[in-house]
């Protein structure tokens, strides 16, 4: 798998943007005013994930899907520490990522790659979505806020 920046003229990859957030609107929004990048694998887009600033000293990792065939293989694993080393050779001190309550799995990855959680946004799905999500049978409602220090101040 090898990852990249997005070329300034390529379409970003909805469909595997929105497995991670099914708000077009909100994907578009933050697409605009953050990095994204691809994971590519035999010239085929298998991964993605967005870099947002939101201070000069922190990054959040707004956005990591990689396609239904590759889940389980451990390249989400592989594209959250490339988030880290590359937010990391930025100079950024913290690098935070968010999640649904739901999101088993995402909390257990983000914490297996340095991640501690620091907050929790009660209801923020249930405010910000127009439909309820479900995820492991669980109503998705609260963000789960995740951050990590990668740098010195």
């Amino acid at each position: 798998m090898e990852v990249r920046l997005l070329y300034p003229n390529e379409i970003p990859p909805m469909d595997l943007l929105l497995l991670a957030d099914p708000s077009r609107e909100l994907v578009e929004a933050y697409l605009q005013r953050g990095t994204c990048f691809v994971a590519e694998m035999d010239g085929q887009m298998i991964g993605v994930y967005v870099l947002l600033e939101l201070t000069a000293e922190t990054v959040e990792i707004v956005n990591v899907a990689v396609a239904e065939q590759y889940q389980g293989k451990g390249l989400g694993k592989q594209l959250v520490n490339h988030a880290i080393r590359h937010a990391k050779s930025l100079g950024y001190v913290t690098i935070e990522i968010g999640t649904g309550n739901s999101g088993i799995g995402q909390l257990a990855l983000y914490q297996k790659c340095g991640f501690r959680i620091t907050a929790i946004d009660q209801d923020f799905f249930t405010r910000n979505y127009p439909e309820a999500i479900y995820e492991n049978g669980i109503q998705c409602r609260d963000m789960i806020r995740l951050s990590q220090t990668i740098g010195i101040k």
